[in-house]
Parts: structure tokens; sequence; C-alpha cells
């Protein structure tokens, strides 16, 4: 990894948050000779860290994070500490099942670092956020410390500088992509732009762009709903080619040979914390104009029942019914990872646990242990799943199936990796 130029003014980053963010961007910082104090609620992935090991699965964070924790350079806590710039890098579920965003947990974040800021300090929140959520963070910080000064009430002039600055990586890149990918700052002044800059600068060798807050939430927001709303073309797509008995596999192959036409690939509906989710906030936003992407979700929020009526007429047509066995090839949200977080495959594999459907085997090679929700299924090799399941359903296309011999038998193949 090339260094960044520009040496950051700031002298000790807390992070917010140690998930599959917070904890590459920690040790990011980290490995630039820069404390860093890492905060997370969580015990278990504190302790993990502070042994120099990771609690996630990301190519090359568990050699970054050993360096850094036997370096000292990285310690983790579940209580904030002063520091000079804070990053809040929470989850933002929904509330519920009404897909309104929920901002608790970044509420709770501004609450634990409010008694701790001092003049000068720098707070910025990576957090997948609706527009206006920065706002509110520096509204809830200036209710928690009136002795200081804020960029919506004291503009340039305010003691803390605030910042919304998405994370735009890809999990299983996310080392490399930290670093390369360009960044937007989105600046509550022109001030705390420059100061969010400067503190990016220590490792990102990208362009950081500047723009202002709410901007910044509406990309982020937007280059997820654009990839949604392409997804829902070819999730669509493929169900029109189920019914037409047409490779849709093979048909957006010889589609994108077009110069400028570029459809994505279906899949058994869409999970992870991004495209799964953020659409939703901007129709949170304006329900009766943003039409397109609340039908994009819609579609994509359909595909795992399609995919479990596909299993349920196998099921039928084999003629073992509730002793018919059933493999399910993935569990992630995507392939060559171990994240679950909103992933189509634990839904369709709840349902077909709820109907009662057979026999369910699991294979997801990225995990010792079947998430909450599963009980009833069995987690177990590819090779006992390829040799005594009926029905073959590929969920995700790990690069360890691809290794393998195509399982004989009813091939339901989601990902078009064994029909491709």
């Amino acid at each position: 990894m090339r260094s960044a130029k520009q040496r950051s003014t700031y002298k000790k980053v807390s992070v917010i948050g140690l998930g599959y963010i917070g904890l590459p961007t920690a040790a990011m910082f980290a490995s630039r000779k820069m404390p860093v104090h890492g905060v997370d609620v969580n015990q278990s992935a504190v302790d993990t860290i502070n042994r120099g090991e990771i609690h996630i699965v990301e190519p090359d964070l568990d050699i970054v994070v050993r360096a850094a924790v036997s370096e000292g350079y990285l310690k983790a806590a579940t209580e904030a500490a002063p520091a000079d710039a804070f990053l809040i890098a929470v989850p933002t579920p929904f509330k519920g099942d009404n897909k309104e965003p929920d901002l608790r947990f970044i509420e709770a974040a501004a609450a634990a670092i409010a008694p701790v800021l001092k003049k000068g300090d720098l707070v910025v929140l990576e957090s997948t956020s609706p527009v206006g959520t920065t706002d509110k963070v520096a509204a809830w910080l200036a209710e928690a410390r009136p002795d200081l000064s804020f960029p919506p009430s004291a503009g340039e002039q305010a003691d803390i500088r605030m910042a919304y600055c998405p994370e735009r990586v890809l999990p299983g890149r996310v080392m490399q992509e930290l670093i390369y990918n360009d960044r937007i700052i989105g600046g509550m002044t022109p001030r705390c732009a420059d100061a969010a800059v400067q503190l990016y600068k220590t490792f990102v060798l990208g362009n950081c762009v500047i723009t202002n807050a709410r901007t910044a939430e509406m990309a982020k927001l937007t280059e997820n709903s654009f990839r949604d709303v392409n997804i829902a073309f070819a999730n669509e797509l493929s169900v029109l080619c189920d019914g037409l008995d047409i490779n849709v596999w093979e048909l957006i192959s010889l589609t994108n040979r077009h110069p400028r036409v570029d459809i994505l690939q279906p899949g058994p509906g869409v999970g992870g914390h991004c495209i799964a989710v953020d659409p939703w906030f901007i129709v949170a936003n304006d329900p009766e104009k943003a039409r397109i992407i609340r039908m994009a979700r819609e579609i994509n929020d359909s595909k795992p029942d399609w995919v479990v009526d596909k299993i349920l007429q196998a099921v039928a047509s084999g003629g073992k019914g509730a002793a018919t066995k059933i493999a399910c090839y993935g569990l992630a949200f995507k392939a060559n990872i171990d994240d679950v977080r909103e992933s189509p495959a634990i839904e369709i594999v709840k349902e077909l646990l709820a109907k009662q459907a057979g026999e369910i085997m699991v294979v997801e090679p990225h995990i010792a242990t079947l998430p909450q929700g599963l009980q009833g299924a069995e987690l177990v090799a590819f090779a006992d799943a390829a040799k005594a399941a009926d029905i073959h359903v590929l969920l995700v296309d790990h690069r360890l199936f691809a290794e393998e011999t195509r399982p004989e038998g009813v091939i339901i193949d989601t990902r078009g990796a064994w029909t491709r």
C-alpha cells in the first residue's frame, strides 16, 4: 500500500462502531501510526480486537489489525474517550417492518462522545443515513453540550467541525477501496469540509470531493438506489424468462454486447446493509414521488418468495413430500464474505422451514454456526449436501462452490453459476 502524501494535524482518532466499516477504517488510520480509540458495545468484539484478532471476515484486515494492536496504535473499548476526531460508523436499521429508518444507534453514539468533546474537535458521520441526519447529530450534540458551539448555529466559527463522509466500498475489497476510491466529503461548512479532507488524506489516495452534508447524504443513497433499480430490472427479466423458457443468463450476456447496455445479474433478491436498505431512506423522505425507487425495492423484496415457490414446485413434483432433502448453498448476502445482513438467502431458508418443505441442509463455508431463526436446518459441508440432497438450491455464488463438482439432482440456480 502506498502512503498518502498529506499528514493530518489530528493526533488521535476515535471510531464509534467497530463493524464491517468501522474496524477497517480504524485499522487504516492506525496503520498510518495514528493512535485510534475504537468503541463498540459488543464486549466480545472489543476483546477480540484487543487480542489483535478480528470478528469479521475481510481479506487483509487481520494482518493490519494485528500489526496496529501489537504496535499500540489501535485499542478498543466499550466507552468513549477524548480524541481530536470522532468517526461514527454504527448501523442504521429499520423500525420494525415499516421500512422507516431507525437512528437510535447514531443518537446513542452522539450521546457517548458528547461528554468528551472539546473545542476544535471534528465529528464525522459515516453511517448510511437519511438526508438531514447530520443536522440531527449536530442538534443532539448541541443539546448535550451547551458550552460548545456547532455549525448549524455558529457556522464557520463553531467550536466543533462536522461532516458527513459516506463509505463506498465493496465487501471483500474494503482495505483496497478505502485507500483508492474517491471520497465524498460533505462538510456542514467549507471549514468543516477542509478539516475532514485533511483527516481522510491520512490514508485516502483517491480524490476527496467536497460538497455539503445534505448532498453527500443523498449521494450515498442515490448510488445504491441506482444499483437497486438495475438489479430489479434483471430480477424481473429472470422471472419473465423463466415463464418463456429462456435462459436469462444467456439473454443478458447477449444484450450486454450492445455498446450502451449494461444489465446487472439477477439473483434470489438483494441483501446487505446498503442496497437492500438505502433506497427505503429515500422513499421515507418523500413516499409519493419516489415511485421507481419504491417499485424496484418491492420487486427485489419479492424475489425470495418467487424462489421459495420454485423450490416448493420441485418438492411437489419429486413425490417425497416432507421427506425431500433440500440443500441451500450460501447464506451471505453476496459471494465470498460472511456478512448475512438483510440476506435474501436467510429469508428463503426461514420460509422453507416455516412451510416444512422438507429436510433443510445449509452449506455456508464462511460461518461456524447458523444465524438465529434457522433452527431446524443443519449446517453441513458441500460434499455431504451434494451427496444427500434431492434438490440443490444455489443462493450465493461463493468461489468455493465453483471449485466443487456440480451436484447431481434437481438444480435451482438463482445465480447462474451452475446453469449459465
